[in-house]
């Protein structure tokens, strides 16, 4: 497959400033989320790897992707996808070695993309050398990396997070004869940030990769890196001191590098992360938006959106949301009421296999039937909502997933990229292939691919890469203030975002059906609509309500042009004087400025006007 040419080695006047010239970079910029293992494989063994990476950058440039998100890639036993890890410093050697990794990082680099990875900082593998010698040598240098208690009774008021899996926070160690905490899976035991040792190891292996020159972190599981009796361990402020003084290690000596927390909770307590005038992260995901979107959707009323914004505290000005439709791996149902769950299950996990832990394991189209039209109008909240953007590799096509493989692997096969074998991924023997093919008759590789969909000028690759482009002329997606329009019609959700003279009117219909809407606009009277995508004129606003008619599933994202200032025209000797007429004659000498030009004056008597060429003269 011959990948598509960029447009220009800059990516034009629209793209990010340079590195190192723009510390708010992240709040403009789309985030696009890629398995190292599964999107390109370049030497044949059936796993992808960041070579096979690198050969793909021209592909994500053309995209119009400011900024990649890896998952971990580091050393690894590969019992949670990664996120168990065995070696902060060390590449897993089936994806290559420090070498690919700085040469795909200079590429990526000098294409203008960003690139941040996932750092896994409340919990390691364990297989990794600080939890062996803990659990061989408690009294050692290691002996109190790790949480240990001589029972199983402490920090009881701890929730369970993986209930489908674990029993308990606590796992016998037959080694050390101790249980060890664990806020995840059994074999991923919590660090003891307690111990000043720990957290100058951890901020070491932040400097290793920030000196290799990546762009920030996503820090996962941030919220659990402390444990307290009669709390939940979660949030506590120690937590916050210490991220706090990670920052200030990161501003002060690796600028313009961001720091993008997870934590899965509301609102609420999710801006504390941001910190005191933004000196925490810089960044922090938005979970509550994710399923609610679903929500609204099936119910076709905008209500679930509306109130979850409305409950969204402001944040800094140097900060910002980051958004997704899915949380990588799931549909999240975390932040929703048990009932909310239940209907949710109900509505987009119809088989058991498709529910993970609490969410929901499918991938986007899938789980929107493949409706193009429900599709497109997901993406367009996701690049209109405020925050940054995140896409999930193989989202752009209308990848499905395989609910038959075990865990999360069924939304982790291999990219698509053609229609010939391993759908262009690999030249391995298929039965090699880290993950099968998807062989879907509707979302098939054979059907579903990167250069089906290039061909094809209403394909959803390009549909996604021109919303891209259009997002990227219009800085207020990205830092503007976001404002509801209310309407009667509860099927469709309104807002307004503004930065400066940059304002943008978005309008959704939720329901299957044609809908239509009165916007009360009065504060923008005088002003034209301009339709984003195709630059066409609206009627002018005036004090009535606007009235629209939406297709079903259907939006628009207007452009809010300002009126022009009538301008009065000038009377007498000053319209005479300023009329072309009279610059041509004044440039000639024919006449001086203080005569009275003929035929050009609007202060000419009856005797001046010349006869009409219809009538008697």
């Amino acid at each position: 497959m011959t990948l598509p040419v960029p447009d220009s080695p800059d990516r034009g006047s629209s793209a990010l400033p340079p590195r190192g010239t723009d510390p708010l970079w992240f709040k403009r910029a789309v985030f696009y989320e890629v398995l190292v293992r599964g999107f390109a494989d370049s030497n044949a063994d059936g796993v992808g790897d960041l070579r096979g990476m690198l050969d793909k950058l021209d592909y994500l440039q053309w995209l119009g992707v400011d900024c990649l998100w890896l998952p971990p890639f580091f050393a690894s036993p590969l019992r949670d996808g990664g996120y168990d890890v065995s070696d902060y410093t060390a590449v897993l050697p089936e994806f290559g070695d420090i070498q690919d990794f700085k040469e795909f990082l200079a590429a990526a680099h000098d294409r203008g993309i960003r690139v941040i990875i996932d750092f896994v900082m409340n919990h390691t593998s364990d297989q990794h050398p600080w939890f062996q010698a803990s659990r061989s040598d408690p009294d050692g240098p290691y002996g109190d990396f790790y949480v240990w208690a001589d029972d199983d009774t402490g920090y009881a008021d701890a929730r369970i997070i993986f209930v489908d899996t674990e029993s308990s926070n606590w796992t016998f160690d037959p080694v050390r004869k101790q249980y060890f905490w664990h806020r995840f899976f059994s074999h991923q035991p919590d660090l003891n940030f307690e111990n000043p040792q720990v957290q100058e190891a951890v901020i070491d292996a932040l400097r290793y990769w920030l000196d290799l020159g990546i762009d920030g972190f996503r820090l996962d599981a941030v919220p659990y890196l402390f444990e307290e009796e009669g709390t939940n361990g979660e949030n506590l402020p120690r937590t916050h001191e210490f991220l706090k003084h990670v920052r200030k290690v990161v501003d002060a000596d690796y600028p313009d590098r961001v720091l993008l927390c997870e934590a899965n909770q509301w609102p609420a307590d999710v801006v504390e992360y941001f910190g005191e005038d933004g000196d925490e992260c810089q960044m922090a995901f938005h979970f509550p938006v994710m399923p609610r979107l679903f929500m609204a959707a099936r119910r076709e009323q905008r209500f679930p959106i509306s109130e979850i914004m409305a409950q969204t505290p402001a944040i800094p000005d140097n900060c910002q949301w980051g958004i997704f439709l899915r949380n990588h791996d799931e549909l999240t149902l975390e932040m929703v009421t048990d009932e909310e769950r239940d209907y949710m299950w109900a509505e987009y996990a119809k088989d058991p296999r498709m529910k993970a832990n609490i969410g929901i394991r499918r991938r986007l189209a899938p789980l929107l039937d493949n409706d193009l039209n429900t599709l497109e109008l997901f993406n367009a909240l996701l690049f209109s909502l405020p925050g940054s953007p995140v896409l999930y590799y193989g989202d752009e096509i209308g990848m499905g997933d395989n609910i038959w493989l075990g865990d999360r692997d069924g939304v982790r096969t291999p990219m698509q990229w053609t229609p010939d074998r391993n759908g262009g991924f690999s030249t391995a023997d298929p039965q090699r292939m880290y993950l099968p093919l998807n062989q879907d008759p509707v979302y098939g590789y054979q059907t579903t691919n990167v250069e089906a969909q290039l061909r094809n000028t209403n394909s959803m690759l390009q549909w996604i890469r021109r919303m891209i482009a259009v997002r990227r002329e219009h800085p207020t997606f990205g830092l503007g203030t976001y404002e509801e329009i209310g309407s009667r019609n509860p099927t469709v959700l309104s807002f307004v975002r503004e930065f400066g003279d940059d304002i943008v009117l978005c309008v959704n219909n939720l329901s299957r059906f044609p809908q239509p809407v009165e916007l009360d606009l009065r504060r923008f009277e005088g002003y034209t609509p301009i339709e984003l995508t195709g630059r066409v004129e609206f009627p002018q606003i005036g004090v009535l309500p606007y009235m629209l008619t939406l297709a079903g599933h259907g939006f628009y994202w207007f452009e809010l042009s300002r009126p022009v200032e009538p301008v009065e025209e000038p009377v007498g000797l000053e319209a005479a004087a300023t009329s072309p007429v009279a610059d041509s004659l004044l440039a000639s000498g024919l006449v001086s400025e203080a005569e009275e030009i003929p035929g050009d004056s609007d202060t000419r008597t009856g005797d001046d006007v010349p006869p009409s060429t219809g009538g008697p003269a």
